[in-house]
């Protein structure tokens, strides 16, 4: 097996849960440092640079080495990163230690080229399973970032490349009303109130579609109104969850619902932005002529938390449907073949001569 399926084990036999990864943050700047790469540590992400002009822009090879908290129902020891018939079992293997083993050899690899058309950064990032404050978010905060033209986030899709991914809105909405007393019929029901609203959310549809994501999805998910059932409620809150689409930005989906519902709306966040990447795009373009299919990724990554002017795309080996499953898995075969493919499409991206 190769360094990165060994390092892979390493890492999945280090707990690294959101916001906990430090120990994991050693592990891949030792190995890192170890080949004659500086490290620059922020918190928990590790930042390595191949800079081959003062001048160039900068490609981003990213992933995260944080994890989710295993559930139920693993018939193995989700730390054991067992090998069994070519198949690594364990916690974050598929999400995303697979996509992140590729990442690091594709960026290692390109440090023999002193020619390129950008100079490449490679970031291992914490807390992307909470979309916390210190992880991307933090490199894009403290200007890390800065000159980056094109970001390639690691996530598992089967090396297949998502070519935009939808964002997120989490309102809570209250409607208003006045207390009563259920047996006269008095005050204003806030129940009622709401009524008018959840119905608008439920049929309304934005005119532009995505062409890879569609259409908006808009669904109320939790509802709450009334202290005991004789006293008519005068205050009715729900919760909204909104998936929004490269055809949008939050705030522009947000100020129509505003416009259209009498309810209060509160987003509990704008940071978790759509994001996409034009189908011209000179890599889209090579990917295609690799045979990679390309399609819209219902699930969020650190794309979310890039400034919003960088082109992105998601790849990595791995299968999406296996992420934060009992007995966690990737095969090394999928590694393998994943770091392979990685190198070839930055090669034929960043104008390497064969």
């Amino acid at each position: 097996m190769s360094d990165y399926v060994d390092l892979l084990r390493q890492l999945i036999q280090t707990p690294s849960f959101s916001r906990e990864e430090a120990a994991t943050a050693d592990i891949l700047a030792a190995f890192i440092t170890s080949r004659g790469v500086n490290v620059e540590r922020r918190g928990n992400n590790i930042i390595a640079r191949h800079v081959v002009s003062d001048t160039a822009p900068w490609i981003l090879l990213n992933s995260h080495h944080d994890t989710v908290r295993p559930g139920q129902g693993w018939t193995r020891d989700p730390f054991g990163a067992m090998v069994e018939d070519g198949v690594l079992y364990g916690l974050g293997s598929n999400d995303a230690g697979g996509p992140l083993m590729t990442m690091l050899a594709s960026f290692m690899h390109l440090r023999r080229y002193a020619t390129l058309s950008h100079n490449v950064m490679f970031a291992a990032t914490a807390e992307e399973e909470v979309s916390g404050n210190d992880g991307m978010a933090m490199l894009a905060r403290d200007g890390v970032l800065d000159g980056v033209a094109l970001a390639l986030v690691g996530e598992p899709t089967q090396m297949q490349l998502a070519v935009a991914e939808r964002g997120l809105l989490v309102l809570d909405c209250t409607a208003h009303g006045r207390t009563g007393h259920a047996a006269r019929n008095e005050g204003v029901n806030a129940i009622y109130a709401a009524m008018p609203d959840i119905d608008w959310f439920r049929s309304y549809r934005f005119p532009q579609v995505s062409d890879v994501l569609g259409p908006i999805s808009m669904t109320v998910t939790q509802i709450n109104a009334g202290s005991q059932h004789n006293v008519v409620p005068d205050s009715c809150t729900y919760v909204v969850d909104v998936r929004v689409t490269d055809a949008y930005t939050n705030e522009e989906v947000l100020d129509v619902i505003r416009q259209h519902v009498a309810s209060a709306v509160v987003p509990r966040s704008m940071r978790l932005r759509p994001s996409a990447i034009p189908f011209d795009h000179p890599l889209v373009q090579i990917a295609a002529d690799m045979g990679m299919e390309r399609y819209g990724s219902p699930t969020m990554s650190d794309q979310s938390l890039l400034p919003r002017h960088i082109p992105s795309a998601k790849i990595g080996p791995g299968n999406s449907a296996r992420s934060h499953t009992p007995d966690e898995y990737i095969t090394i075969d999928e590694v393998e073949r994943g770091i392979e493919t990685m190198v070839a499409l930055l090669e034929r991206y960043l104008g390497v001569q064969p």
